[in-house]
C-alpha cells in the first residue's frame, strides 16, 4: 500500500487523463507510472505543491473528507501587503459566497526559497507583493484563493507545503517519493 508525495508542478492536473480538452494537458501519469494510486485530495492546475496519492481507499478518503480535519499548509505569494486587520480576518474566518471559512492560522512570512515558477509570476512595479503562510483544516473549491480575495489580497503563487504529518520537504517539482 504506497503512498505517493508528489510535488505538482504548475499547470499540471491532479489526475491521471485529461478528457474534454482539445489540448493535450499534463496529468499525474507524465511524472508518476504506479499502477493503482490515486490523487487524495486535489490540487488545482494552476497551483504548486505537496499532493498525495495512495492505493488505500479508506486512508484517501481520510485525507481527502473535511470533516477529519488534516491541515493543509500553504504558502501564498498575494498582490499588496496585507495588513494585521486582513491577517486577522484570514485567522477568524472569512465570508465566501459559499458560507463562512472555519477559522485558519495565517501569518506574513519573508520570501520563502522556492524553486522559480514556469510560467513566472507577472511583476508590476506599481504593486508590491508580499508572502502568507496559511494553514487551514477544510477544503472549498480554490479556498485559499478566494479567501485572500475576500480581504483585497489576489493571489499570485500558491504553494502547499504539507498535508497533516507529510510534508514537501525538499522534492523540486515533478519529483516524488514514497511516504
Amino acid at each position: 500500500m504506497p503512498l505517493i508525495l508528489f510535488n505538482k508542478p504548475m499547470n499540471v492536473l491532479s489526475q491521471f487523463t485529461d478528457r474534454g480538452s482539445p489540448t493535450q494537458r499534463a496529468t499525474l501519469s507524465d511524472y508518476i507510472d504506479i499502477r493503482g494510486v490515486y490523487p487524495a485530495g486535489r490540487l488545482d492546475r494552476d497551483s504548486e505543491g505537496l499532493l498525495l496519492l495512495t492505493d488505500d481507499g479508506r486512508l484517501q478518503a481520510r485525507i481527502a473528507d473535511p470533516k477529519f480535519k488534516f491541515a493543509k499548509t500553504y504558502l501564498v505569494q498575494v498582490e499588496g501587503e496585507p495588513s494585521s486587520d486582513a491577517i486577522r480576518q484570514l485567522a477568524q474566518g472569512v465570508d465566501l459566497n459559499d458560507g463562512r471559512t472555519r477559522p485558519a492560522e495565517a501569518e506574513r512570512i519573508d520570501d520563502p526559497q522556492l524553486w522559480p515558477r514556469d510560467p513566472p509570476v507577472r511583476f508590476r512595479k506599481s504593486v508590491p507583493d508580499s508572502w502568507l503562510k496559511l494553514t487551514i483544516r477544510e477544503g472549498k473549491n480554490r479556498q485559499v484563493r478566494r479567501m485572500t480575495a475576500a480581504v483585497g489580497h489576489p493571489t499570485l503563487r500558491l504553494v502547499r507545503i504539507s498535508i497533516g504529518d507529510w510534508s514537501l520537504g525538499d522534492l523540486q517539482p515533478g519529483e516524488w517519493r514514497e511516504g
